[in-house]
């Protein structure tokens, strides 16, 4: 089995959208084996977007995912998970995502666009060290 990272970010968590977020990656045979509800530190941050850094958006970046708890999980799966996680995630800017994905369905704004998944193996396993080391 495959493992991958999944944030539902601030805006998800305010909204109420973690349980409809996991019913959907449930739905996909997919597996939570980890999760915890925490309010991310400026460091963890920092180091979770540490490829953005020097970006002009990354201190936005910074203060949005630190603004109030996310629900930081790990989900299990077969074959490339993060890859599974992504389509569901739908693109990045939630006016470009196709109906049915998450963003496409939920959000509204590329800055609140409700959900992280790791963008490959290496991020995931590097992802994955960061919010649960025991795990790695």
């Amino acid at each position: 089995m495959d493992r991958t990272l999944v944030i539902v970010k601030p805006d998800g968590v305010e909204r109420g959208l973690i349980g409809e977020i996991v019913r959907r990656l449930e739905a996909k045979q997919l597996r939570v084996v980890a999760g915890e509800l925490r309010h991310l530190d400026d460091a963890t941050a920092r180091r979770h977007y540490a490829e953005h850094e020097g970006k002009p958006f990354f201190d936005s970046l910074v203060s949005f995912i630190t603004r109030s708890p996310a629900m930081v999980m790990v989900v299990e799966g077969p074959g490339e998970t993060w890859r599974v996680v992504r389509n569901l995630m739908g693109a990045t800017n939630p006016q470009e995502a196709a109906p049915g994905t998450i963003r496409g369905d939920l959000a509204i704004a590329m800055s609140e666009n409700l959900i992280h998944g790791s963008d490959s193996s290496e991020s995931a396993a590097r992802e994955i060290g960061i919010f649960f080391p025991h795990l790695g």
